[in-house]
């Protein structure tokens, strides 16, 4: 290679380098609406949606929320949900008795004011997808519609993922279900 065309190559490897960082730089402050894994709606915050994986020839399956945050002054309620993957999705509360859990159908979650309410695979709120249309398997993801009674319908993307804690995410098979 020649001096100028050694120099040429310095000078466009210099450039690149510094066109890769400038990019590099510029693409770290773009918020990336896909890692954020929860949304903002008003007062609410609706973080992190998950499901568990289904077992196989379960005809049910659970979906979940790190938690709802109502910042706002009044108490808010999540009447329902809606999902593609499922025929139907149903509030359940969890509720410990001297025999185990009983899983018990509601109307609606209250979410008080100033709080976070839970509906972890570990708490005392699930939603159970009911007739899904194929199992959940860990990286599946999906549409959940949440309804509130104030706030209104708001789509959030549901991971399928396996916790942590993956013992208690299927402890719901001994739990006894009441209408």
């Amino acid at each position: 290679m020649k001096f100028p065309e050694l120099a040429l190559a310095r000078a466009m490897t210099h450039l690149n380098l510094g066109a890769v960082l400038a990019l590099l730089i510029w693409l770290a402050t773009l918020p990336l609406p896909g890692h954020a894994h929860g949304v903002s709606v008003g007062d609410l915050e609706l973080d992190h949606p998950y499901a568990v994986p289904s077992i196989v020839g379960e005809p049910h399956g659970k979906a979940y929320l790190r938690g709802i945050t109502n910042a706002g002054a009044h108490t808010e309620r999540l009447l329902g949900a809606s999902t593609p993957v499922a025929a139907k999705v149903e509030l359940h509360s969890l509720k410990a008795d001297a025999h185990g859990l009983i899983d018990t159908r509601i109307d609606a979650i209250d979410l008080p004011a100033k709080t976070v309410t839970r509906l972890r695979h570990t708490g005392d709120y699930q939603l159970t997808l009911m007739g899904l249309n194929a199992p959940l398997k860990d990286g599946d993801r999906f549409d959940l519609t949440l309804n509130f009674e104030h706030a209104g319908s708001h789509t959030v993307k549901v991971w399928v993922q396996t916790p942590r804690d993956a013992a208690s995410a299927h402890s719901h098979h001994a739990v006894k279900e009441k209408p």
